[in-house]
């Protein structure tokens, strides 16, 4: 009992640990002392930080942004390249039936040329002689293959011919797109562009329908019968064909605003007169000796910028004639 009761004595005295005790024992440079308000703050984890970011960029930003962009006027090179890129996505299966993969790749470079020249007007200008022309390139392709006379590729345009059936219409977008002559000679780069695109178009359909419709082909230097495919023959079925593909095309320019009904007048005449000429070349020179170089890709360039040096002289003839 003695030493239990020693112990409750001990017990007793011991005084109290007072809470200041233990503030006293904290280092003087502790935050408890410095604020004693003072929250040490939670560190989230860095994963967490991430999700609770707030400042992404919203999808309608970006697509009000990107359409702002296509609308620029006048067009720029931003506009061009974007506008190519939404409207070759979204055609890409139409694409893929006119024009091989190289072929879509110099589609695109002519487009976004094309559209920062003559804007979305012009654009569709070139999609209007893509789709006809395609249209007609596919006529009667199995007879066409059977006979031999068929476009290689079952049709699939490669990039000589996008480049054979363009080089003019990119000669006027670049005369515009740097002001060559001024604003005298705005109109004539339009009325060039169109009329090589209308020759082109007249000559793709007087040759496909000549090939699958034509009765009676001939040689138009001495009306010599020929079969049908043979370089430089024309046939009244294809001519009929090229000349209905040249005023429709010509309205379509001038539908679009890119030229006026007088202009496309000059535009149907002229590309009548470059497929003739076209004719004469593809029968006297195409394939003969000394002339190997002379594949269809350059009889279409000379026949196209036949088509839009004619017209762009008919305007300025016709205009001084009536000053």
């Amino acid at each position: 009992m003695a030493w239990s009761t020693t112990l409750l004595q001990l017990h007793i005295k011991s005084p109290p640990v007072s809470s200041l005790h233990f503030l006293h024992s904290l280092p003087k440079k502790s935050p408890i002392f410095a604020n004693p308000n003072h929250i040490i703050p939670f560190s989230r984890p860095p994963k967490m930080q991430f999700l609770h970011r707030t400042n992404a960029v919203p999808v309608h930003s970006v697509v009000s942004r990107a359409m702002d962009i296509m609308q620029s006027s006048p067009p720029t090179w931003q506009s061009a390249i974007l506008s190519n890129l939404v409207i070759f996505v979204l055609g890409s299966p139409l694409l893929v039936t006119g024009l091989s993969l190289s072929g879509i790749c110099a589609a695109f470079l002519l487009g976004t040329l094309t559209w920062r020249a003559f804007g979305s007007p012009g654009f569709l200008l070139v999609a209007s002689y893509f789709v006809i022309g395609t249209a007609v390139t596919k006529v009667k392709m199995a007879q066409k293959e059977a006979q031999g006379v068929a476009e290689k590729r079952k049709g699939r345009r490669g990039p000589g011919s996008v480049i054979g059936s363009s080089a003019a219409g990119c000669i006027c977008a670049f005369l515009m797109i740097y002001g060559i002559g001024g604003e005298a000679f705005t109109q004539l780069w339009r009325l060039g562009f169109v009329a090589s695109y209308c020759t082109k178009l007249s000559d793709t359909a007087s040759s496909e329908i000549g090939k699958a419709y034509g009765k009676t082909t001939y040689l138009v230097t001495n009306f010599q019968i020929v079969p049908r495919g043979t370089e430089g023959a024309v046939s009244v079925e294809g001519t009929l064909a090229g000349l209905v593909a040249s005023i429709l095309l010509a309205s379509i320019g001038c539908f679009m605003g890119e030229i006026n009904v007088p202009e496309a007048v000059i535009c149907v005449i002229a590309s009548q007169i470059a497929n003739l000429g076209e004719s004469i070349i593809g029968a006297e020179f195409q394939g003969k000796e000394g002339f190997r170089w002379l594949n269809n890709d350059a009889v279409n360039i000379i026949n196209i910028s036949i088509g839009s040096i004619l017209a762009v002289l008919m305007q300025q003839i016709l205009q001084n004639w009536y000053m």
